[in-house]
């Protein structure tokens, strides 16, 4: 069992905190909304800090789940930031989805070791605790996160060095953008020609065109019921990432850029806060 402490109590952050608390670790949390953390400490055992130092004093390991870069940032840096009270052994594991530029920037400053750990599952696998982490850094510290990670994670995988893992998450959101179109269109032309889109994916879901998304997202897709799972908004923040990256290793992202410009889209629809799967919308609204 350890002592650590979680930065960031969101969708996702907030059940694994509980994880790791109902593993019997130890865990100090802090959530930039306090109210945040009063609730979470309500609901589990372990106390609030005040400020993201104070929550790392004392801790062998520090997660954070946060926003984005800047995020990241407030969270590691300053007089009351992580990295003020983390001792040298102590170990930051960043679940957040950033860039590998701030990665490597944050991991080099760093009191003591670094994994950047992002996740896939959405709010579902957090919540029962069956997320897929991809992990860079160095053998030893990846080590030790492992076995405390595995509170809420299902599939825990070292990629590579520092950065790895974030590389890695740009791959899997890559993907999803594109299943998701693909899926949007393929339903959206059963609905056109008459078909029952549920009796549609029975008999294709267990072929070639099979996926997660195709299982757990079709009949909410039919229904137009987005008030769930990944938001828009946490989305296009991320293929920015994913784009901005492929530009700076010359890797062509035609698809993504498009799907990226639907999504905003979405967005000026007033679905912001939607599931990603909401592309179909889009497409429904276009006739």
């Amino acid at each position: 069992m350890a002592d650590v402490a979680f930065l960031g109590l969101g969708v996702m952050g907030y059940p694994m905190a509980g994880h790791l608390a109902a593993a019997g670790h130890r865990v100090t949390v802090w959530n930039r909304t306090a109210a945040k953390a009063d609730g979470w400490t309500g609901a589990h055992d372990g106390r609030a800090a005040p400020t993201a130092r104070e929550a790392a004093e004392g801790a062998g390991i520090v997660f954070a789940c946060v926003g984005n870069d800047d995020d990241l940032r407030a969270v590691c840096r300053g007089p009351d930031g992580a990295f003020a009270g983390m001792g040298g052994g102590a170990l930051f594991v960043d679940h957040t989805t950033v860039s590998a530029a701030v990665t490597r920037e944050l991991a080099a400053e760093a009191p003591g070791g670094w994994v950047d750990a992002p996740v896939s599952g959405g709010q579902t696998g957090a919540e029962g605790g069956v997320l897929s982490i991809m992990c860079g850094g160095s053998q030893g510290d990846f080590a030790r996160a492992e076995p405390v990670m595995a509170a809420y994670g299902r599939s825990i995988a070292l990629i590579g060095p520092t950065g790895a893992g974030q590389l890695a998450k740009m791959v899997n959101q890559i993907a999803i953008a594109g299943l998701l179109q693909g899926l949007a269109e393929a339903l959206r032309f059963a609905e056109k020609a008459g078909l029952d889109g549920r009796a549609v994916v029975e008999v294709i879901k267990g072929g070639a065109a099979g996926s997660w998304q195709m299982e757990n997202r079709h009949a909410t897709m039919l229904d137009g019921a987005f008030d769930h799972g990944f938001a828009v908004d946490w989305m296009r923040k991320d293929l920015a990432i994913c784009i901005a990256t492929g530009d700076e290793i010359g890797a062509s992202l035609p698809n993504t850029a498009l799907i990226d410009q639907y999504y905003a889209d979405v967005q000026a629809m007033g679905g912001g806060r939607w599931d990603t799967s909401s592309l179909i919308e889009r497409l429904r609204r276009l006739g």
